[in-house]
C-alpha cells in the first residue's frame, strides 16, 4: 500500500473545489446584487409610476323639476274627448247683458279685456250663483254652490254636460276693493276632453 503525505491530498482537494466552482460560474455576493437585484427593483419602480389613476365617477347631472300643470292639460290645447277642440269665446256686453243673473256681487274669470265667464251670486247665502260662458256662438248657463262666498276661492262650475274648475294660483296684483288674481279655468266636457286657460279672476262689487 502506498501512503499520500497528508498536504498532497488537502492540496487536491483544493484545486476539486475550486474546478467544480469554475465550472458553476460562482460570483461573489456583491457581484450578485450588483447584476440581478438592481434591475429588479427598477423594473418594479417603473411599474408604479405607470399606474393609471383611478377613474372618479362623475356625479349624473340633476333633472330639474317640472312646475305641475293643473288637471293635466297644457295651456290653449285641448286633450282627450273626441278629438274636438273646445272653445270659450269672450262675452259680449250684450251676451252679459242679457244673461239676466241674479245675485248682489260679481265675479269674473277673462284676460285683457276679454270676459271668459261672468258669475253673480249673494253674501252669506246657501243658494247657488249663476253665471255664463260663451261656448262657440252659443251662450250656456253654469252654477256654483255656496253663493258668492263660495266663489272667493277654488270654486266649480257645472253645467249641461260641462264642468269648469277654478283654481287661484297667486296673490291680488292690484288694490282697491275688487283686486284681480292670477288664476287657472279647466273646462272638463262630458266625453272626457279639457283644456287649460289662464287668466284673471276678479270678484267684487
Amino acid at each position: 500500500m502506498t501512503n499520500f503525505p497528508i498536504f498532497e491530498s488537502r492540496s487536491l482537494s483544493a484545486v476539486a473545489a475550486a474546478t467544480l466552482c469554475a465550472l458553476a460560474s460562482c460570483s461573489q455576493p456583491s457581484e450578485v446584487g450588483d447584476n440581478t437585484v438592481q434591475p429588479q427593483e427598477t423594473v418594479a419602480a417603473d411599474a408604479v409610476t405607470n399606474i393609471p389613476p383611478a377613474a372618479v365617477p362623475t356625479p349624473a347631472p340633476t333633472a330639474s323639476v317640472p312646475e305641475p300643470v293643473p288637471s293635466g292639460a297644457a295651456d290653449g290645447e285641448t286633450v282627450g274627448g273626441d278629438g274636438s277642440q273646445i272653445r270659450l269665446t269672450p262675452l259680449s256686453e250684450k251676451d252679459m247683458a242679457g244673461a239676466t243673473l241674479s245675485g248682489e256681487l260679481a265675479c269674473s274669470f277673462g284676460r285683457g279685456r276679454d270676459t271668459l265667464l261672468l258669475a253673480k251670486g249673494d253674501v252669506g247665502s246657501k243658494e247657488r250663483a249663476w253665471g255664463v260662458i260663451k261656448v262657440g256662438d252659443y251662450v250656456e248657463q253654469v252654477s256654483a254652490p255656496g253663493g258668492y262666498d263660495g266663489m272667493l276661492r277654488d270654486a266649480t262650475f257645472a253645467g249641461k254636460g260641462t264642468t269648469l274648475k277654478l283654481a287661484l294660483t297667486g296673490p291680488a296684483t292690484g288694490g282697491g276693493e275688487s283686486p284681480p288674481r292670477p288664476a287657472t279655468l279647466t273646462y272638463l266636457r262630458a266625453d272626457g276632453a279639457s283644456r287649460l286657460f289662464r287668466g284673471n279672476w276678479t270678484c267684487g262689487p
